[in-house]
C-alpha cells in the first residue's frame, strides 16, 4: 500500500461533517484528517457514541481511511485559543481528556492514529518546568492509547515548546521511548523553522513518521499556504515518503481556507497527483 492523499475537516469548517465528507470522497481523495471540534464531531456534546457510529459508517461508504486530529482552536476555552495545554499552569487535565476521548473515538472508527501537540510555554516557565508538565501528563494518556491500540502522533508546531522534530525524539527519551508515540511530520512547518529540509526531515526520521500534514509556507512564516505560494517542493517530499515506505496518510491543512473549500480541496488534489506523479517518475 502507497501513500494516501487526504484532507482536513478543519479546512471545511463551514461545512457540516457528513457533506465536507461526501465532496472529500467525490474529488478523489482516499482520506480524512477528522479533527474533533463543535461544528465536527464534538467530543464533548451529547450522545457522542452514536454520532461516532455514523462517522464511522460514512467513512466506510466513502472508503476513506481517517486520522484524528486535536487540534481545534477553541474546543477547551471559548476564550483562549488552544488553551489549556499539557504545559499550561493549570487545565492540564482538560487537554488529556480530550486526547483520552480522541483515542476512544479513533478506536471505534478504525483510526489508529491520534495526532496532538505540545501547547505554547507561558510566560516564565523554565524549559525543565515544561518537560515535567508535558511528560507527567503525557504518561497516563500514552498508556490508554496503547490499551486502545492507538498511537500518538506528536506535532511540532512552530510557536509551541516542542517546535522541532529533535524535541518529539527527546519527549520520547523522556517517556522511555514507547513504540506508541511516533510523529507528525507537518511539510511546512519543516520549511518554517527546520534546518533541514522537509524531504530530509522525513528520511531522518523515517522510524518516527506516522501522520503528515501538508501545505505550502515560507522560511520563518507561520503561514498556512495554498501549493504554489511558498517555498515547498512538494515532489520532494512525497518523493522521501515514498523512499521511507511510508503508507499513512498525507493531509492537506489549510485551516483558513473554509470559505472556498471544496475549490481549494480540488486545487490541492490536482497539484498533489502531479507532484505524486513526478516523485514516482
Amino acid at each position: 500500500m502507497s501513500l494516501r492523499l487526504s484532507y482536513g475537516t478543519n479546512g471545511f469548517t463551514d461545512h457540516r461533517l457528513p457533506e465536507a465528507l461526501a465532496i472529500m470522497a467525490e474529488l478523489g481523495y482516499e482520506g480524512v484528517a477528522l479533527t474533533l471540534d463543535h461544528q465536527h464531531l464534538d467530543p464533548f456534546a451529547p450522545d457522542l457514541a452514536a454520532r461516532v457510529a455514523q462517522t464511522a459508517t460514512l467513512l466506510e461508504r466513502y472508503g476513506l481511511a481517517v486520522a484524528v486530529e486535536t487540534g481545534a482552536r477553541y474546543v477547551l476555552d471559548p476564550w483562549r485559543k488552544h488553551e489549556p495545554t499539557f504545559v499550561s499552569e493549570e487545565g492540564a487535565e482538560q487537554r488529556a481528556q480530550l486526547i483520552r476521548v480522541a483515542v476512544d473515538v479513533a478506536a471505534d472508527i478504525g483510526a489508529d492514529i491520534v495526532h496532538l501537540w505540545s501547547g505554547t510555554l507561558p510566560a516564565g516557565t523554565s524549559d525543565d518546568v515544561a518537560w515535567e508538565r508535558l511528560v507527567a501528563g503525557l504518561a497516563p494518556v500514552l498508556e490508554h492509547a496503547e490499551s486502545a491500540g492507538v498511537r500518538l502522533a506528536f506535532e511540532p508546531e512552530p510557536g509551541m515548546f516542542v517546535n522541532r522534530l529533535s524535541g518529539v525524539r527527546e519527549l520520547r527519551t523522556r517517556l522511555g521511548d514507547p513504540a506508541a508515540l511516533v510523529a507528525t511530520v507537518d511539510v511546512g512547518h519543516a520549511v518554517v523553522n527546520e534546518e533541514a529540509s522537509p524531504a530530509d526531515c522525513i528520511r531522518e526520521n523515517a522510524d518516527l513518521v506516522a501522520h503528515v500534514q501538508i501545505e505550502d509556507m515560507r522560511r520563518g512564516v507561520h503561514e498556512h499556504l495554498e501549493f504554489g505560494e511558498g517555498e515547498v517542493d512538494v515532489p520532494a517530499a512525497l518523493r522521501a515518503l515514498l523512499d521511507i515506505g511510508y503508507d499513512g496518510l498525507v493531509s492537506v491543512e489549510l485551516t483558513r481556507h473554509s470559505h472556498d473549500a471544496p475549490a481549494v480541496a480540488a486545487r490541492s488534489l490536482a497539484v498533489l497527483r502531479s507532484a505524486l506523479d513526478a516523485a514516482q517518475a
